[in-house]
């Protein structure tokens, strides 16, 4: 499992700007609009939907918004029809980095998107030259906030994850897709804080970083999550979390 997922956390609950407010706004509500259009507008019945109206939750959207978003999902209110574009390439230090998008003008977000990449030194690559190693899992990662790691490792497993590790305070946890809402809520239950739930892409090859290495690649992942067409981002990179911790207080 990438660092960058604890990275993407550590920068989640640093506070946010009413711009950077707005911006997850934006990203969020796309991403329930895309849940709405593929599995429709019941979260009951749409887990993908739950999880998206959830984040939306968690950056304390208002419920109007979130409405509107399944409407324009279902069909219900009109909107700029999107499109879904995903993006490969190696950023610094032979990163293997994959973005999925939401556009409304492809040839904009493809010229936007190789820019960003070409500044850090990297370059994108042709429809298979990274998807091949990365592979969609769920991941739960939890702060154990007193706990033993380890004895919540073991337990993530035994409720049925397929893996768990344990990083410093924190404990990443992977599972099967389809099991992914009732592991976390078991572990909820269990009284553990979960501090994201998501269903992401994993790499099966890592690329180790250290405190030297990392801020050039985490400066082209946070520039390409902070454009307003990128819904999320997926890397190899495998970076400690204490590293990751002190960096962002850095920047």
């Amino acid at each position: 499992m990438s660092g960058h997922s604890k990275w993407s956390s550590i920068k989640h609950k640093k506070a946010l700007t009413d711009a950077k407010k707005g911006q997850q706004f934006t990203k969020v509500a796309r991403e329930i609009t895309l849940a709405a259009r593929e599995g429709g507008g019941n979260p009951d019945g749409n887990y993908q939907l739950r999880l998206a109206i959830e984040k939306a939750r968690d950056v304390n959207m208002p419920q109007d918004n979130i409405q509107r978003a399944i409407k324009r999902g279902t069909g219900e209110l009109g909107g700029a029809a999107l499109e879904e574009l995903r993006f490969e390439g190696y950023g610094p230090h032979g990163v293997a980095i994959m973005l999925d998008t939401l556009t409304d003008n492809r040839n904009r977000t493809s010229g936007d998107i190789r820019n960003l990449f070409s500044r850090a030194g990297g370059n994108l690559g042709t429809s298979g030259s990274v998807a091949w190693m990365f592979t969609r899992q769920g991941q739960i990662v939890i702060d154990a906030n007193g706990h033993d790691p380890d004895e919540i490792g073991l337990e993530a497993i035994e409720l049925g994850a397929s893996d768990a590790r344990v990083d410093g305070k924190t404990v990443d946890v992977v599972t099967d897709p389809a099991k992914l809402e009732t592991v976390q809520q078991a572990l909820k239950k269990k009284g553990y804080k979960v501090d994201s739930a998501e269903v992401t892409m994993n790499a099966s090859q890592l690329v180790p970083l250290n405190e030297a290495t990392a801020p050039s690649i985490l400066k082209l992942l946070d520039a390409l999550e902070e454009h307003d067409d990128v819904q999320s981002v997926y890397s190899n990179m495998d970076v400690p979390a204490d590293v990751l911790e002190r960096i962002s207080e850095r920047v």
